[in-house]
């Protein structure tokens, strides 16, 4: 079964995965190197389908590849993407709303934090993901949906 322990340390490995990317594109080393292995060791693209909408994405919103994830995360692929995790970010922290635990399955809604490394500015992003386990028990997501906060005018 999926616990919330599961979730919070999936979480963790995902926020330092994107400081790392980030960090990595600062020293000038394989920061797409690193950006697979986040693909790679936290995405379910081996399994079968993600549903990965990321925040950043307008245009074509939808990265149903691990190719397209990667665009997304270093730039690339797609001329929208301009490289979320290169931004860089010196911090990434969740504040979950409720999870939805459902033996081999479980759902997590909430807010996620983006500090700016050049900056220091917070910067509030809502998420869901979902969460499945490989076959050999290692969690997967395969349902990323980022947006930011709606704003009236």
């Amino acid at each position: 079964m999926i616990t919330q322990k599961h979730i919070l340390e999936a979480q963790q490995k995902w926020a330092d995965a994107i400081v790392k990317i980030g960090k990595t594109y600062l020293e000038k080393g394989d920061y797409v190197g690193v950006a697979h292995q986040l693909i790679d060791h936290l995405y379910a693209y081996d399994e079968g389908n993600v549903l990965f909408k990321p925040t950043k994405a307008g245009k074509d919103q939808f990265r149903g590849t691990e190719k397209e994830a990667l665009s997304y995360f270093v730039s690339g692929l797609m001329d929208e993407d301009h490289g979320f995790a290169i931004q860089p970010w010196s911090n990434v922290r969740f504040e979950n709303e409720d999870f939805l635990l459902m033996n081999d399955y479980a759902v997590v809604m909430g807010n996620y934090y983006f500090t700016d490394a050049n900056t220091e500015n917070e910067v509030k992003v809502e998420f869901t993901f979902g969460y499945i386990k490989d076959a050999n028990e290692k969690l997967l997501i395969n349902l990323h949906h980022s947006s930011l906060p709606y704003q009236s005018h």
